[in-house]
């Protein structure tokens, strides 16, 4: 079984701790399913977020999935001149036996426009 990264973003419409649950949790459930993943698959998630958001760590939001045995980090991401506001980034370390090419690395709503050569 092969370390994988897979990697995912959503633009958040307001800096409110359970809409940032609410949106994480849909980024999170959309990675495990468009990679048949469960949660014994995670090694480790990185999460990051826009400055403007500090109403709640995103990481909650996995717990609140039931994402509990695993290790999470939360960091800021850096604050660029016209970058796109109120984004929550995840990277997240898997098990897997898909080739790297075959991740499906997920990009939801705005967030979408981050990486179009490979949001899915």
């Amino acid at each position: 079984m092969a370390v994988r990264a897979v990697r995912g973003a959503v633009q958040l419409e307001r800096d409110e701790s359970g809409h940032m649950d609410e949106q994480v949790g849909a980024l999170l459930t959309a990675i495990l399913e468009r990679n048949g993943l469960a949660a014994d698959d995670l090694i480790s998630i990185w999460f990051t977020a826009t400055p403007d958001l500090h109403s709640d760590f995103p990481a909650a939001a996995a717990r609140k999935l039931g994402i509990v045995d695993v290790p999470l980090i939360c960091a800021q991401e850096l604050d660029i001149d016209g970058a796109m506001p109120r984004v929550v980034r995840v990277l997240a370390h898997i098990e897997s036996d898909r080739p790297r090419a075959d991740i499906a690395h997920v990009y939801l709503g705005a967030a979408a426009a981050l990486r179009k050569d490979i949001a899915q």
